[in-house]
């Protein structure tokens, strides 16, 4: 059996106006291999763009059982995971949940990998984090902006 190496995953999202015009940004290595992804969007929101970015990372991995390694800057993403708001919300059937619609796509890719996710603090130098962020800046400066068809005003 061959043992596959850690995919590394570097995500960041952007939106000018919050609501606004957004994008996400994707880094994946893994080994020599790299791949970058973005997206840009007319109306969304920051945390929906951080949460979307994690998503397009996670469904572009190609096999199942991956070991992961995730690093964002958002506090929200993170925190969802790591200290188990994301378990609770699964729990109460996904009531008063911000972005339910990313969140339930989210899950079994979640579900279908080891992941791990550590936080890093945004704009502060970190080659990939500044490249994520990039990215996701221009997708959506790009001017071929998708319709954000979850995005809601209130979230839900």
């Amino acid at each position: 059996m061959t043992t596959r190496p850690k995919i590394q995953l570097y995500t960041d999202g952007a939106a000018s106006g919050n609501p606004g015009p957004g994008g996400y940004g994707v880094v994946l290595t893994c080994g020599d291999a790299r791949k970058e992804l973005s997206g840009g969007y007319e109306l969304t929101t920051n945390n929906r763009m951080e949460l979307l970015a994690v998503i397009k990372g996670l469904e572009a991995i190609r096999w199942q059982n991956a070991e992961v390694e995730v690093y964002s800057d958002s506090t929200y993403v993170v925190k969802a995971v790591t200290e188990g708001w994301l378990e609770n919300w699964i729990l109460k059937d996904w009531k008063k949940v911000k972005n339910p619609d990313l969140w339930q796509r989210f899950v079994p890719l979640y579900k279908s990998h080891k992941v791990n996710f550590h936080w890093i603090k945004g704009h502060a130098g970190h080659p990939e984090n500044e490249r994520c962020d990039s990215l996701a800046v221009a997708a959506y400066r790009s001017g071929s902006l998708l319709q954000d068809n979850g995005y809601t005003p209130d979230g839900k």
